[in-house]
């Protein structure tokens, strides 16, 4: 896969992206975790499904796994424990990772997510 580095002092983040198989196995756990905190829920679940779309072109997959790879890290800017502001960083940063790349994610992708917040329990195997 392609360097994720960003240039953005994000070091612990574009060396877990480059584990896409970590990121998936990762991303699966904190998010059932902190679903029910997470305003931008649906954009994350439909970077995710982007991310590991076979179709996406690979500079895609990797600016989104960076994006998603900061959101399962432990620790961050801004701790995810604190009331309000704990996923501030991880929405910027995935934020920015969707703008670079928002052509790419695609309806089929942001339906995929909806449908995985309907079930209440996303589908790990996407």
């Amino acid at each position: 896969m392609p360097s994720t580095d960003t240039g953005m002092g994000f070091g612990p983040a574009d060396r877990l992206a480059q584990d896409p198989e970590g990121v998936r196995r990762r991303f699966w756990i904190k998010f059932k975790k902190v679903v029910a905190r997470l305003p931008f829920a649906e954009d994350l679940l439909a970077a995710y499904y982007c991310a590991f779309d076979r179709q996406t072109p690979r500079h895609v997959q990797a600016a989104l796994l960076g994006a998603i790879a900061y959101f399962i890290l432990p620790f961050d800017f801004i701790p995810d424990m604190l009331p309000v502001l704990g996923f501030t960083d991880d929405a910027a940063v995935l934020a920015t990772a969707i703008r670079m790349v928002a052509s790419h994610i695609t309806p089929v992708h942001r339906e995929a997510a909806r449908a995985a917040l309907k079930r209440g329990v996303p589908e790990s195997t996407k």
